[in-house]
């Protein structure tokens, strides 16, 4: 199944599939965060246990592209997990397919951050307190977009810290004024920026979030993937894959032959996904 899912990533790449969205400048962007999946789908009253997953997507074209997902094992952590199946990925796909990673704070760790870089890849995780060196040092001489050379102490090295500021300026209904919210990021990159403004490494960084809103919850709601029957064999992972690597394909048809040709207002993705749905179950209903 990873294999499968590789090569049909490769031939989508081949076939011009996956093109960069314009902030991306042709850069192919991969996110790696992690799901928490219950092992039953009703509630406890005592203990839930979860299988957690990580995957690996692209987040730098129209629509994210889940390419493959990998389970922890027992003692394994997230971060652990989540290069075990970049290495797989970089050894099935090659060095070429993927341009920069991108990542929560978690990812901003020394030994996986030179592991990315053995890789060949650029990458760009968020900067918060897990980090505390080097988020002083970025929040007190940081006074423009981006400091091109910040002092990491604890990798003993100098990486590119950018910061972001966005104003969202909101009417306030009740109070009838405008109210004015202010929220800052940083990130650090290795990333050499050049003539780049420096606001695609905070377009990077937000592309993670896509993974989440555009792909983890139709997988766990509309594909059903906390229902109970998925974790009742013992062919978990297989099941799992397949079901990632079917919503995969459902997605570019979707975005590629039912979006990009209609005339009118086209349906939602779950819309589409609901009448397949219905055809596979009409025949079943219709012989019995």
């Amino acid at each position: 199944m990873f294999a499968l899912g590789c090569e049909i990533a490769s031939r989508l790449k081949r076939n011009g599939v996956l093109p960069s969205d314009n902030w991306s400048r042709g850069l192919v962007s991969g996110g790696s965060p992690a799901a928490a999946m219950p092992v039953r789908g009703e509630m406890r009253t005592d203990i839930q246990y979860y299988h957690k997953i990580v995957v690996v997507a692209v987040v730098s074209t129209p629509f994210p592209i889940p390419l493959s997902i990998r389970f922890q094992k027992d003692g394994e952590g997230e971060v652990s997990c989540a290069l075990a199946l970049l290495k797989d990925l970089v050894g099935q796909l090659g060095r070429c397919f993927l341009d920069v990673l991108v990542g929560d704070a978690l990812y901003l760790q020394s030994p996986f951050v030179q592991e990315v870089e053995e890789l060949g890849l650029d990458w760009a995780f968020t900067l918060k307190e897990n980090q505390p060196e080097l988020l002083r040092e970025a929040e007190r001489e940081l006074c423009g977009w981006h400091l091109p050379e910040v002092d990491w102490p604890v990798a003993d090295r100098l990486v590119r810290v950018v910061k972001t500021v966005r104003i969202d300026n909101q009417r306030h209904i009740e109070k009838k004024v405008e109210v004015t919210r202010e929220s800052t990021n940083f990130y650090a990159t290795n990333f050499q920026l050049g003539s780049i403004p420096a606001l695609l490494i905070h377009q990077l960084g937000r592309g993670r979030w896509r993974i989440d809103t555009e792909a983890f919850q139709t997988i766990t709601v509309g594909c059903h993937l906390k229902h109970p029957a998925v974790h009742q064999s013992t062919a978990l992972v297989v099941l799992t894959m397949i079901r990632v690597l079917a919503f995969t394909l459902s997605l570019v048809f979707y975005h590629r032959q039912v979006r990009s040709h209609a005339r009118r207002i086209c349906e939602t993705f779950h819309e589409i996904a609901q009448r397949i749905g219905d055809w596979f179950v009409a025949p079943s209903l219709n012989t019995s």
